[in-house]
């Protein structure tokens, strides 16, 4: 008994249970998520049958345990690649103004019944959803790429419009503003986003991390190898987890009626694709995933958020705001969940 007194013993238990709640405690205080970017074909030009398809693979996304599920620019109707929509500079035809109607008839009021749909699912999976679409506006009839927030509880936290669309794209999109550079600080980590190009805007970028971004969402229509680069350097450069979403579409995903208005130039597979998890050292977690749909996910933790910036914090010791000065005039505050 000498060995082994009640003391030692006391001592022992003591020292197991210190240990114990040095690591629940440290559990409590850096916590971990599980992310998804659905990389998935829309049903083109279809709005309330690929708010269906999103419901299928929300809850296959629910069902492995995610808290987070990305889905990519303008899911809904569809990102248009390959038509032309009857434009050659300086002259319009009837036939592409027809088209231009369906994509509108077909496009998301926000809010509306589709977002009031999208919301229900997101509550249903008890999921954070943000999900590309083509917005149109509840006054006049201007199309805008936009992105939309959902909570846990089904709640539309807001919404992003893509500031400046990329070449074509400007004949059926209108131009966002700053008002809408939204940020939200939310119950799994501060989320805000950029739509594709706007990611090569660097000031854009640093309205996103000024706001202190945590995970950054970047849904695409780029389906290069290039683009696996910018999500990797973002990544880095904000020192912040990145979930870049694309779809994979083909032609033979267009209904019969646009099949012939396909540009002929394009190849069968118009978007192969390209989602990819980023860590805050660039590090990929998962993909990137080529031509076929599928759901990527990956684990998000603080700790790593923090670790990353003990040598580069672009908002913090490594600015220099003695020297660059920046605004957003326009920008609104980070909303914080309640």
């Amino acid at each position: 008994m000498d060995k082994y007194s009640i003391s030692a013993y006391e001592s022992i238990h003591l020292r197991y249970v210190s240990i114990f709640n040095n690591v629940r405690l440290k559990s409590l205080l850096m916590k971990s998520y599980k992310v998804a970017c659905a990389q998935v074909s829309p049903i083109v030009f279809n709005k309330q049958k690929t708010v269906e398809k999103a419901a299928v693979w929300a809850q296959r996304a629910s069902s492995e345990g995610v808290d987070l599920l990305v889905f990519p620019e303008s899911f809904i109707p569809a990102y248009p690649a390959g038509l032309g929509f009857g434009t050659i500079v300086g002259s319009r035809t009837q036939a592409g103004r027809k088209q231009f109607r369906e994509y509108w008839e077909n496009s998301v009021e926000v809010p509306g019944p589709v977002t009031d749909q999208i919301g229900k699912i997101a509550k249903q999976n008890r999921l954070y959803v943000v999900m590309g679409v083509t917005e149109r506006d509840s006054i006049n009839k201007t199309l805008y790429c936009t992105l939309l927030y959902f909570n846990s509880e089904g709640r539309l936290l807001g919404k992003h419009r893509k500031m400046k669309p990329t070449a074509a794209e400007r004949v059926i999109w209108g131009e966002g503003d700053g008002t809408t550079l939204a940020t939200f600080d939310t119950k799994i980590g501060k989320i805000g986003g950029l739509i594709c190009w706007e990611n090569y805007m660097p000031l854009a970028r640093m309205a996103m991390y000024d706001k202190g971004t945590e995970i950054y969402i970047a849904p695409t229509a780029d389906s290069r190898d290039s683009w696996t680069s910018t999500m990797i350097h973002i990544a880095r450069e904000g020192r912040c987890y990145v979930l870049g979403c694309n779809q994979y579409l083909a032609k033979h995903h267009y209904p019969d009626h646009l099949q012939s208005e396909l540009s002929m130039d394009r190849p069968e597979v118009l978007s192969r694709g390209g989602s990819v998890i980023v860590s805050p050292m660039g590090d990929i977690l998962a993909g990137p995933l080529y031509n076929e749909e599928g759901l990527l996910t990956a684990t998000i933790s603080e700790e790593l958020l923090v670790e990353s910036r003990m040598d580069f914090d672009v908002t913090g010791h490594y600015s220099r705001n003695d020297i660059f000065k920046y605004s957003v005039p326009d920008q609104p505050e980070i909303y914080k969940e309640e």
